[in-house]
């Protein structure tokens, strides 16, 4: 008999709150270029290119242009599962399992990875996985766990059982996430794991397990399956388009929000355990990112434009202009164009309560970006007041903004880089570098790159309202008009 296939399931759910301002939730951590130039999220697709060609991406509906550009920067085949509400890995797992199931696919086994982990050698990661397949051929629910380099309370730990004839280990139990006093004992007791988050079981195996132990989680979800609404987006990456599944928002949003730990890990008698033995990291936190960057004598690092004068033990991430550090010691200093973070590294774990505190207020940025990603490219709010606003625009290659007008506001566009074709009412027309025009309140208009280059201009608002939904849109590429 075969081998069963693998498909990768890539769970792209988290906010990354605890690496504000950075990460936000309209453009979360795995979104953002952490590592080099890539995201976190296209360092994933590239470590599972080599156990399934065919990638299934578990997100939030809003980020689903996102997830694209990752699929085409990685060169990757895939389709989405575009989640209405957040409701956890429970949820997020039962409806990939589900739709492998109703594609006939119930006998493959899935690669549950979460898409903001950094796990530099991918080649041993990929090794691991393959020791798990005969424990997940034989019905087993496979976890793999990380050898602990120091006694972390950031994660939670897998005790190793006995060993399994198919060379795994069964999982003994799991434990939560323990002070420093209890972590420093479960390391000296021995024979832990750190716990990834990272699972291999067949499909239907795993809907078994859930139905046997957070049976109302599946059927909601199969629920809300049952009638999704199926699409497709044209794409550069193999294939020429990605399969888009939106299982129904309401019955979706009704399913229990619980962890796959919680919901199954922790009761199921079937669990075994594969430890890795790599360098692994969940950038959970900014002492975690800091990590990533090489230390100087001083054990500062430094991102960018960061300087540390008679500094110690501090991290600065100043990607936009100079950040110093005078004097300091343990610091994370993390500096945006419109919120900037000082935390001492001691409290990197309560950055999440910050942003809660800070959304409380209303404060947008605890939530969004100065620049915002969208489908067709990027807008950056340079500089607003009373009536005006002024955004820097850049469009990609052969992408265009819906159709559509304004009801309060009126709007100069002037060409920076590149070439606009600009739509305004009944006429379309070109304009180059330094050429602008004017759109009035209520003129229908378009904006497209019909050139090979990116576009970039300046447009600035007028008006007695300049919020963005003041957008009536009557043609979109991105099927962002109302259904």
């Amino acid at each position: 008999m075969s081998a069963p296939s693998i498909v990768p399931v890539i769970l792209c759910g988290g906010s990354g709150t605890r690496l504000w301002p950075l990460s936000r939730k309209s453009f979360p951590k795995q979104f953002v270029p952490l590592v080099g130039e890539q995201s976190l999220l296209e360092l994933t697709l590239r470590r599972v290119a080599p156990l399934g060609s065919n990638v299934l991406m578990v997100a939030a509906d809003d980020h689903r242009f996102m997830v694209l550009e990752a699929l085409e920067a990685a060169g990757s085949a895939g389709s989405m599962l575009l989640e209405p509400a957040a409701r956890n890995t429970a949820a997020a797992m039962a409806l990939a399992a589900l739709h492998a199931r109703a594609s006939g696919a119930g006998e493959s086994l899935m690669l549950f990875c979460p898409s903001d982990h950094h796990i530099p050698d991918a080649e041993a990661f990929a090794a691991t996985v393959r020791q798990g397949m005969a424990a997940a051929q034989a019905g087993a629910i496979v976890t793999f766990g990380v050898m602990p380099s120091f006694p972390s309370t950031a994660y939670g730990y897998i005790r190793q059982g006995d060993p399994r004839a198919d060379g795994s280990r069964q999982v003994a139990r799991f434990i939560e996430k323990p002070d420093a006093a209890r972590a420093a004992q479960i390391l000296l007791e021995g024979n832990v794991l750190w716990n990834a988050g990272i699972f291999l079981a067949g499909a239907n195996v795993l809907l078994a397990a859930l139905e046997r132990h957070a049976g109302d989680i599946v059927a909601q979800v199969a629920r809300a399956l049952d009638v999704a609404h199926r699409e497709s987006l044209p794409s550069r990456a193999p294939g020429g388009s990605v399969s888009l599944v939106r299982p129904a928002a309401e019955a979706f949003s009704a399913a229990r929000s619980q962890s796959i730990d919680y919901a199954v890990m922790e009761q199921h008698d079937d669990v075994a355990v594969v430890p890795f033995m790599g360098q692994w990291s969940d950038v959970g936190s900014w002492n975690a990112v800091a990590d990533l960057t090489p230390a100087d004598a001083q054990s500062n690092r430094l991102q960018g434009q960061g300087m540390a004068h008679q500094a110690s033990n501090t991290f600065i991430h100043a990607p936009h202009r100079p950040v110093v550090a005078l004097g300091t010691r343990d610091l994370l200093i993390i500096d945006t164009p419109d919120a900037v973070l000082v935390a001492h590294r001691d409290h990197a774990e309560q950055v999440k309560d910050v942003v809660a505190r800070l959304e409380g207020q209303r404060c947008a940025q605890a939530v969004s970006h100065r620049k915002v990603s969208r489908p067709w490219g990027w807008y950056d709010s340079v500089d607003q007041g009373d009536r005006f606003q002024v955004k820097r625009i850049g469009v990609k290659p052969g992408a265009s903004l819906s159709l559509q007008k304004h009801h309060h506001r009126a709007e100069h566009w002037i060409v920076v880089k590149g070439t606009a074709e600009v739509t305004r009412g009944a006429d379309t027309f070109l304009l180059s570098e330094n050429q602008s025009t004017y759109i009035p309140v209520g003129e229908v208009h378009r904006l497209r790159n019909p050139g090979k280059i990116e576009l970039e201009m300046i447009e600035v608002q007028s008006g007695g309202y300049l919020g963005e939904d003041d957008i009536v849109r009557l043609e979109d590429t991105y099927g962002r008009v109302a259904r």
